[in-house]
C-alpha cells in the first residue's frame, strides 16, 4: 500500500529531534488495558513511543510503512519492528490487548485502519491514539517563533489540519474511554529546538520550493530572544488523547 512519505528523507533528524511523551500517558494506557500481553503500535516512526510501551507490555509489535524510519528505530528485546502499513499488518485476529498510534493517525486511511483494529484487537482491547499540536514557547520567544511559523504555514501538508483540530471529527469505532489531560513538556537548549524545527515536514517542503532554509533564516532572531544558547527553556505542546474499547465478548 502506498503512503504519504514526509519523513523518510530526514529519518535520522526526526529520530533525534522529536520530543518525548509523558510517562503518565503510558501508565494510564496500561491501567485501562484489560491485559498487558501484546500491543500493536501502528505508525511507530523511529520508536519515540515504542520504548515506553515496552516498559508496560510483555511484547510490542511496532510497524511503520517507512523503511528509513524503521532503520532508525530501536527498542528492548520485547519489541519487534516491521515495515508495514497501518492499514494492514500480519498479526492474527484477536491477538493484541491494545493498539496505539502516536502522532500518526492523520496519515492513515482511517476506515481501513479501524477495520484492522477490529480484526486484531481482543474483545475488551483498547485503541489509544494521540497527538500534539504547535509548540508553545516561553513568552519571550513568542514573537520570533510566530514569525518562523508564519513563514512555513502554507507548506504544511493538508493532513496537518487534522492535528490542529485534535482529530475532532473522526468516526471512531468502539466505545469511548475518558482520558485525563496530560502535560507534554521539555527543557531544551536552543540547538535542540532548532533541530526540532528542522524536522518539520513543512520545512522540508519550504526548502524544496525556495532552495533556502527557513530555520537558518530565523535562527538569529530566535537566538536573540533565547538569550544564553546553552541554557534550557521550558517548552510545551498541547497533547490530545482519544481512547476506545472494543466490546468484550
Amino acid at each position: 500500500m502506498s503512503f504519504k512519505d514526509h519523513f523518510s528523507a530526514s529519518a535520522a533528524d526526526y529520530a533525534a529531534a522529536r520530543p518525548e511523551y509523558p510517562q503518565a500517558l503510558f501508565d494510564w494506557i496500561a491501567s485501562v488495558s484489560a491485559a498487558r500481553g501484546r500491543v500493536w503500535e501502528a505508525g511507530c516512526g523511529s520508536g519515540q513511543a515504542t520504548r515506553d510501551l515496552a516498559m508496560h507490555f510483555d511484547a510490542v509489535y511496532a510497524t511503520d510503512p517507512s523503511a528509513a524510519q524503521i532503520a532508525q528505530a530501536s527498542g528492548p528485546d520485547n519489541v519487534v519492528f516491521a515495515v508495514e502499513a497501518g492499514e494492514r499488518c500480519v498479526l492474527p485476529p484477536d491477538s493484541v490487548d491494545a493498539v496505539c498510534v502516536a502522532q500518526a493517525l492523520h496519515w492513515f486511511d482511517r476506515a481501513a485502519f479501524f477495520a484492522e483494529c477490529e480484526r486484531v484487537l481482543k474483545p475488551g482491547g483498547v485503541l489509544v491514539a494521540w497527538g500534539y499540536q504547535d509548540i508553545v514557547p516561553p513568552p519571550a520567544l513568542a514573537a520570533a517563533n510566530n514569525a518562523f511559523q508564519d513563514d512555513i504555514r502554507t507548506y504544511w501538508p493538508p493532513e496537518r489540519r487534522l492535528i490542529d483540530e485534535a482529530y475532532a471529527d473522526f468516526e471512531w469505532p468502539f466505545e469511548p474511554i475518558q482520558a485525563p489531560v496530560f502535560a507534554m513538556e521539555a527543557d531544551w537548549p536552543l540547538q535542540r529546538l532548532l533541530a526540532y524545527f528542522s524536522s518539520y515536514s513543512a520545512v522540508k517542503q519550504y526548502r524544496q520550493a525556495h532552495g533556502a532554509d527557513p530555520v537558518a533564516a530565523h535562527a538569529a532572531a530566535l537566538a536573540a530572544a533565547w538569550g544564553d544558547a546553552s541554557a534550557t527553556q521550558r517548552l510545551r505542546w498541547p497533547l490530545f488523547v482519544h481512547a476506545r474499547r472494543k466490546k468484550a465478548g
